[in-house]
């Protein structure tokens, strides 16, 4: 069992630590402070091909493994969380177009997502379907060579500043459940459009967040992605990479929060001696050093059993993506509370990374939500035994 890196992946790493450091790092906080969606750097992430990690070569991606962008979003969250996460939605759109749209769809978009020429939303939660994505009451009705596409989307990463849409809608009865919801490609500024208010969110404020309205929106049949009904399979296999990418935000907020606690436990003085002398606070060092580096360790085996289709990787997704947020949130909340009154102000970054870090505990199925999945999956004759 070998836990290096290859010498491919500390390149990629290294790359990934060069444009967080020079692309993202500085802005941050005034991007921050100013809502504002960096458009020109998220674009120039596609030249460096971040927009399609793990979109195949022959579509212009870079065909590379879960594992591999875990360690890419690793190192850009640690220049800015927010850009770094809307990052990793795209990721997963261009992914889904890529693999389920007909060819003339794919040739449509997918190059242009991969460049940053267009930039995509995920499209499934509702007002009313939260936590309980199957039962979504978004409509798509059958109409000639076209579907028609009523209802509404909310929390949508990007909308309104973003050119296409990955939008689930139910295709099936109103009771049919999971079985009953199909996923379309839709032009974001397609007729029956329209968008709520950028939300005034307690983090994540320099990626848009909006309410989408969908009112008679006709699709054409071909942006349907697979066939009627499988929708929500495609829903569900894009989260359990989307689980990764924010567990992997969340690995890279709290590594730069250790960063600057231990960095500032080295600079202060009380009581006329470093902070870092003191044995209690280098305890809480460590512990924090350890926890982030047990969700790390997690969050790599459940990518590379992803990337192997090991059939419990949806389980060891859930149960990463648990972990490292939660850890994720706890290293960032001590290392403020390390700052003392500093770490709430401004103009240290302490703040901001607690902020943005405390929704990854939220999106792409909620905690509570990641204990049910494990939970009932345990449940079933040896998989307590298959996940040793």
């Amino acid at each position: 069992m070998d836990f290096a890196l290859t010498d491919d992946q500390k390149a990629l790493v290294a790359a990934a630590a060069d444009f967080s450091r020079v692309e993202l790092a500085g802005h941050a906080a005034e991007w921050d402070a100013q809502s504002h969606f960096p458009v020109d750097v998220i674009r120039r992430a596609g030249e460096a091909g971040f927009l399609g990690i793990y979109t195949p070569e022959e579509q212009g991606g870079l065909g590379l493994s879960r594992l591999d962008a875990s360690l890419i979003f690793e190192q850009l969250s640690q220049g800015c969380i927010a850009t770094t996460a809307y990052l990793t939605i795209h990721n997963m759109v261009t992914w889904m177009i890529a693999n389920w749209a007909v060819d003339e769809v794919r040739s449509q978009y997918v190059e242009a997502m991969v460049s940053g020429e267009l930039l995509g939303s995920y499209c499934l939660t509702e007002p009313g379907a939260g936590s309980d994505a199957a039962n979504l009451r978004t409509k798509a009705v059958r109409d000639g060579d076209h579907y028609v596409i009523d209802g509404a989307k909310m929390f949508i990463s990007g909308a309104g500043a973003t050119q296409v849409l990955v939008v689930m809608a139910r295709t099936g009865a109103a009771d049919s459940g999971a079985r009953g919801v199909s996923a379309f490609v839709v032009p974001a500024d397609a007729p029956g459009i329209s968008y709520g208010k950028n939300e005034d969110k307690m983090g994540w404020k320099s990626q848009p967040t909006r309410l989408v309205s969908l009112d008679g929106v006709r699709v054409p049949a071909n942006h349907r992605l697979g066939e009627e009904g499988e929708g929500f399979r495609f829903a569900m296999k894009g989260l359990d990479g989307g689980r990764l990418n924010i567990a992997s935000c969340s690995l890279g907020a709290a590594q730069h929060a250790l960063t600057l606690a231990r960095n500032y436990l080295g600079e202060r003085k009380q009581f006329g001696r470093e902070l870092a002398s003191f044995q209690a606070l280098q305890f809480k060092l460590a512990d924090m050093a350890t926890e982030l580096m047990a969700a790390r360790l997690m969050v790599r085996q459940a990518a590379w059993r992803l990337d192997q289709a090991d059939p419990e990787a949806t389980a060891h997704c859930a149960m990463a993506k648990r972990f490292a947020t939660d850890i994720g949130f706890k290293v960032c909340n001590e290392a403020l509370q390390l700052h003392g009154g500093y770490g709430y102000i401004r103009e240290y970054p302490l703040e901001r990374l607690v902020r943005d870090t405390r929704v990854h505990q939220i999106l792409e199925g909620t905690n509570e939500i990641m204990r049910l999945i494990v939970g009932r999956r345990l449940l079933a004759d040896g998989v307590i035994e298959a996940l040793q």
